[in-house]
């Protein structure tokens, strides 16, 4: 199945609105270090690159056994500018002194930016960063595995919440601010992927499907930041959102320095959205297509947000879900049509955002359906519907059960 997906991939760029798709999934790796913020490269290969710092502090938390006193010392460890808490080794406590820390090139200016511009856009983020790169991930062949044989995968509302606070945190009001979270967020979630690649390698059945000797290179991170943020550039200029030149790039600064904050090496962060777009059409759309795993964690993900979560009808997610990737996504994830809906959906979506954007003084009749589905699916996740902003990011000391 995975062999057909990739002969067909080369549909998709036009199909999500994404122009000039190139590669694909075979390909070496090409994309020039001179579009980085680092402004040059060593030529490494992303997929090859991991995190071996945070990697070996990992390593020693598993090997003592301190993941579950961490996880309690850390609790309440959530603004940016708290103190280290007690009860943590003395190399974490010393690997976290070192990276926990904007890095020298952040500019306070375009961060205090993108808070502006992400509590506008909030609404829309939440749909395309759920909805969308939610399900998204799950046809992207590496991550729907890893995430599948992890410990996550046993739970995918409690990992849905988790990565839902990761971008809660970041889209914030005060992401970065001293009584901010994203900072410490970002900080937490680099050393959940450091303990899971070092979990992994040892479930045979994740080692059956892989394809790298660990999971969550910075390749990976990257790709999921293009199914993210890259993603929903493309979703909030298809909608017609005004977007000053000043904040796309705010936009991208905070994610250049949220890649920095998870490990990832500067020669491979793009310096501009041109950049990003390149890089995202050699990594990450020729790569996308179908796994038994991936069709698991889709039909979960999307049974939280049907009936009677919401009390949404399984068609309309269905074709909201169609709308916001394509036919085929949908089709690879065996989703059921539903074409009244999705005639809803297709002629309703746009007026209800031109609606909201003041472009249009008619309020569409499904306005309130919408406003409904963006209210509840913002607060799904929020710690299953028992904390307004957080739920609580913990360290894995296994795999699924079974893996």
């Amino acid at each position: 199945m995975e062999n057909l997906s990739r002969r067909k991939v080369l549909t998709l760029g036009a199909a999500l609105g994404i122009a000039g798709m190139a590669g694909t999934s075979g390909t070496a790796w090409a994309w020039s270090g001179k579009g980085s913020i680092a402004g040059s490269g060593t030529g490494a290969d992303p997929f090859q690159v991991w995190d071996d710092t945070a990697d070996a502090v990992a390593k020693a938390l598993l090997a003592e056994g301190k993941i579950p006193a961490v996880n309690t010392a850390w609790q309440g460890w959530i603004d940016n500018n708290a103190p280290l808490p007690a009860g943590m080794p003395d190399y974490l406590v010393s690997y976290l002194r070192q990276v926990n820390k904007l890095p020298s090139w952040a500019d306070p200016a375009k961060l205090a930016a993108s808070e502006k511009l992400y509590t506008r856009l909030s609404s829309y983020l939440f749909v395309s960063e759920t909805l969308g790169s939610g399900i998204m991930s799950t046809v992207i062949p590496r991550e729907a595995r890893a995430v599948y044989w992890s410990a996550g995968g046993a739970d995918m509302k409690q990992r849905a919440a988790k990565t839902f606070t990761f971008g809660y945190d970041l889209h914030n009001s005060k992401a970065w601010a001293p009584d901010g979270h994203f900072v410490v967020t970002a900080n937490k979630t680099r050393l959940v992927h450091a303990a899971v690649r070092n979990l992994l390698p040892t479930s045979a059945k994740y080692q059956d499907g892989a394809d790298q000797p660990k999971p969550i290179s910075n390749g990976d991170i990257l790709r999921t930041f293009h199914s993210v943020a890259t993603y929903a550039r493309s979703n909030m200029l298809k909608w017609h959102i005004a977007l000053s030149t000043a904040e796309q790039e705010a936009d991208l600064h905070a994610w250049q320095v949220a890649l920095h904050l998870l490990g990832v090496q500067e020669q491979f962060i793009p310096k501009t959205w041109a950049d990003a777009e390149a890089q995202a059409q050699q990594m990450l759309w020729p790569v996308l297509g179908p796994t038994d795993e991936g069709v698991s964690l889709a039909k979960t993900l999307l049974g939280y947000i049907e009936k009677p979560t919401l009390g949404l009808d399984s068609g309309f997610v269905n074709e909201l879900v169609r709308y916001l990737l394509n036919d085929q996504m949908g089709d690879w994830l065996g989703l059921p049509r539903d074409y009244a809906q999705a005639a809803l959906v297709r002629l309703e979506w746009p007026a209800y955002v031109a609606f909201r954007e003041g472009a249009s003084k008619i309020m569409p009749g499904s306005f309130y359906l919408f406003d409904q589905f963006v209210r509840g699916i913002s607060m799904l996740y929020l710690n299953n519907g028992t904390s307004p902003t957080q739920t609580p990011i913990t360290l894995p000391v296994a795999n699924r059960p079974g893996a």
